[in-house]
């Protein structure tokens, strides 16, 4: 029993690591972008990357694992991170960096794979409902702690990027000194995005959009505080207030689509989003507590749009098929993820204003939910009873390994208990 919760301990310890590591990062090379004068479009491609790295490394980093082992691979990827990181301080420039996000998106996702492949062995069936909601919790707590850290050292000069590549250093600790048996690595084999779009527009859609919106803030969010001049302390406050949001009311949003259809949630959701851009558009001109108040609920409401559309898939499938269908999803979010950002750019180059960044994503959220509803009314979509459908989880993107630990891949009677203890 000790030795089970020591190995909980050190992977939990290694992702709180590792997402402080990389929050604090996403933020300052945007921030550090707009400062230094590159154009919105120039910050949105490079951070692009990042994404983009993330989708092909999931097929790379699983093969890798394969042949070399988990803490093999392990302690290279999380040198390969670190290295990159501290690279960004010793050249400035934006194909170099763009290339630097490419192979950290990369070497990241393989972390969250292998630490997330001991979480899933380490795991009985019972407890997959708490060990899959604490792992949510500290992500979304290490991503906001992240943004915070700016404040340590500003975000200027090579400090900000040492501390970082600490942070990813350290999540090697943790996971080299763990007693765990070496895991193996789960299946992450997915549906066809074909069939997927077929059986669950919705779900593909929402997961698209949510990667479209979740991207651009993340992206362009530092472009947007520092171009409606923020400090440096104000806009970390700005960045992790919407992480928090989104922490916080994940099981409020979550709760409500397990009493009321998904079908009318999931547009109901995104028009929220749209209408929580639109006030923070207007809290700009207004004291800055409004504006916090108002990321806080954007970050409620957009966080909440990946999980509530995952679940929503997984009601029309098989228990079973949850790590196929999730892991389709998964990818979903990750092509949306990986333009987003330019896109988000691009709407702030032509709107000539930083408020174009929540333009895009009151329109992406506007366009998905009136889909939504055009789908619905066309009966194009599956109606499932309230009481069938799957139980909500909270999700942040992670890597397609994660699905292993969802219990909603157990047998209905495991996965109604273990949602009875998350409530």
């Amino acid at each position: 029993m000790i030795s089970a919760l020591g190995s909980f301990l050190a992977l939990y310890t290694a992702v709180f690591t590792l997402l402080m590591g990389l929050g604090l990062l996403g933020t300052l090379l945007s921030l550090r972008m707009t400062m230094a004068g590159f154009s919105s479009l120039a910050t949105g491609l490079v951070q692009s990357a990042y994404y983009i790295g993330l989708v092909f490394g999931s097929i790379v980093c699983q093969r890798l694992v394969h042949r070399v082992g988990h803490i093999r691979t392990f302690a290279a990827l999380a040198a390969i991170s670190t290295a990159t990181i501290m690279l960004h301080g010793l050249h400035f420039s934006a194909p170099f960096w763009a290339f630097l996000r490419l192979i950290t998106g990369m070497a990241t996702i393989g972390l969250f794979m292998i630490i997330e492949s001991w979480l899933n062995e380490c795991t009985p069936s019972s407890a997959r409902g708490r060990v899959f909601s604490i792992y949510m919790a500290l992500s979304y707590l290490g991503i906001g702690i992240g943004q915070l850290m700016l404040n340590l050292s500003g975000a200027a000069g090579d400090a900000p990027f040492f501390t970082a590549g600490i942070l990813l250093a350290l999540c090697l600790v943790p996971v080299s000194l763990t007693t765990a048996v070496s895991p193996a690595m789960p299946q992450t084999t997915r549906l066809s995005l074909r069939t997927l779009l077929r059986k669950t527009p919705l779900a593909m859609l929402g997961c698209f959009s949510a990667g479209l919106i979740n991207s651009s803030f993340y992206a362009m969010g530092p472009v947007f505080g520092h171009a409606i001049g923020l400090t440096v302390p104000q806009l970390s406050l700005f960045m992790s207030a919407a992480v928090f949001g989104g922490l916080a009311l994940q099981w409020t949003v979550g709760s409500l689509s397990d009493r009321f259809d998904r079908t009318l949630v999931l547009p109901a959701v995104a028009v929220l989003i749209a209408l929580m851009s639109l006030l923070v558009m207007g809290a700009t001109r207004v004291a800055f507590p409004l504006l916090l108040a108002a990321m806080f609920l954007f970050g409620g409401t957009g966080f909440t749009l990946y999980p509530v559309a995952v679940a929503r898939g997984n009601d029309l499938f098989e228990p079973g098929q949850v790590v196929a269908v999730s892991s389709g999803l998964l990818f979903s979010y990750g092509l949306g993820a990986s333009i987003g950002p330019v896109l988000a750019a691009t709407t702030i180059r032509i709107a000539a204003t930083p408020c174009g960044l929540f333009a895009f994503t009151a329109i992406i959220a506007s366009i998905y939910a009136a889909l939504a509803v055009w789908l619905r009314t066309l009966e194009s979509v599956a109606i499932v009873p309230v009481q069938e459908q799957a139980a909500f989880m909270p999700l942040k993107r992670t890597s397609p390994v994660v699905m292993a630990i969802d219990p909603r891949g157990e047998p209905p009677s495991e996965t109604s208990e273990a949602s009875n203890t998350r409530q």
